[in-house]
């Protein structure tokens, strides 16, 4: 008596794709077969050895247009299955419709409700001008450095003619759907301190741990700052100001012995409001400050700051949000607190919206016990079929001819 599209779901969330050795070719071999069975094209390009990006293709009938890019990743994160209430790859679900899984929010949802809504216009026999293509990546979620980034550099991403993409958002415990036009830019650094070595019983002076405990406060009374400032102005989201955490604290040897050298690395998370080039000088003064011997090192740097229109002029998002007007959901627009492969889409100057159709459901991406329920499930396939209809019968745009 189950809905074929929750089935189809649940099969997915059982094929194990998570780090650190995703079972990628299970995935595209699953993938495949949905494809083809739509009687979708497919072409899987590997960007490096072992990674490979499958794409399906729903030809338009004006292929000279613009094409809408539906993208989802195939990886999911570790679990730690003793906090789980069910096994996290056996798709369990309970007597409230609730489908428990890794990856159930993050992001396989969103694969077979793309692949189900284009199910439901092709048995209703609806064909659009413009081609869909849908992108099945690896490597998200540890930084698409062997996913996305690549692909978007490849001659296959071009000859896609992407004109409007949408890739993963979040899920929204209230009423209200977010949609996502931008995101922070990632940044990791390590800052490295030396100082005099020497025996623990002595106050020896100049050491890395003085020097350390100053880059500390600085960047965390930063933290601090930005805390406070989104506490205080109820309309900022964590998108909409600059996170900062120390995540790695490296130095010694032995207890009686001061270090010639200490590292801390931090996680940073600026928004595109936010002037890069200042920021770094910023992190350069706190680092001079701290004295002689203190430098930092980028482990990850996106300078990378576009973000896709919301204006109502602009044909993709008047698209978009009508449909959202017409169904009667409720947007609340944001910027990406963290990070998606959106980011290298716009970053090749392509428009893209994080979308992920899960209001009323808590957010758990990463965290234990992931699930989605059924009937959010369900609608979320109406809601992608409406705006695949919108979105793929946008006019020509003038570009286009």
């Amino acid at each position: 008596s189950e809905n074929p599209s929750v089935t189809l779901f649940r099969e997915y969330l059982r094929i194990d794709t998570v780090h650190p050795k995703p079972d990628y070719d299970a995935a595209v071999r699953f993938l495949e077969r949905v494809g083809t069975d739509l009687g979708l094209a497919c072409q899987k390009v590997e960007v490096c050895q072992g990674h490979v990006v499958l794409i399906l293709t729903w030809q338009g009938t004006n292929p000279r247009l613009r094409s809408i890019l539906l993208n989802s990743h195939t990886d999911v994160v570790p679990v730690f299955e003793e906090h789980w209430t069910y096994p996290p790859f056996e798709a369990v679900k309970d007597s409230q419709g609730n489908i428990y899984a890794r990856g159930a929010q993050d992001m396989k949802c969103v694969s077979i409700q793309y692949l189900e809504a284009i199910r439901r216009l092709k048995t209703e026999g609806k064909s659009f001008a413009r081609t869909i293509h849908l992108t099945f990546v690896p490597d998200e979620e540890v930084g698409g450095h062997k996913g996305m980034e690549m692909f978007v550099q490849r001659p296959e991403f071009k000859a896609l003619n992407v004109g409007f993409a949408m890739d993963e958002g979040l899920a929204s415990p209230s009423d209200t759907f977010s949609v996502f036009y931008g995101e922070r830019s990632p940044w990791w650094i390590k800052v490295k301190c030396m100082g005099s070595p020497g025996h623990g019983s002595r106050f020896i002076s100049n050491t890395a741990a003085e020097k350390m405990h100053k880059v500390i406060t600085s960047f965390l009374a930063f933290r601090e700052s930005e805390k406070q400032r989104l506490k205080s102005d109820s309309s900022l989201t964590l998108g909409d100001v600059t996170s900062l955490n120390m995540t790695m604290l490296e130095g010694g040897v032995s207890f009686n012995v001061v270090p010639s050298e200490m590292a801390a690395s931090f996680d940073i998370r600026i928004p595109p409001t936010v002037d890069l080039k200042a920021f770094e000088e910023q992190v350069a003064t706190w680092c001079r400050g701290a004295g002689d011997g203190v430098t930092y090192e980028f482990h990850q740097k996106c300078m990378d700051q576009h973000i896709t229109s919301t204006e109502e002029s602009d044909p993709w998002w008047k698209a978009f949000s009508g449909v959202c007007r017409d169904m009667k959901l409720q947007l609340k627009l944001e910027i990406f607190p963290a990070a998606t492969d959106s980011r290298y889409i716009r970053a090749v100057r392509h428009p893209a919206i994080g979308f992920s159709p899960m209001n009323r459901t808590p957010v758990l991406l990463h965290d234990h016990n992931e699930f989605l329920n059924e009937q959010i499930f369900l609608r979320g396939i109406e809601i992608y079929a409406r705006l695949l209809t919108a979105l793929a019968s946008v006019p020509p745009l003038p570009a286009e001819g």
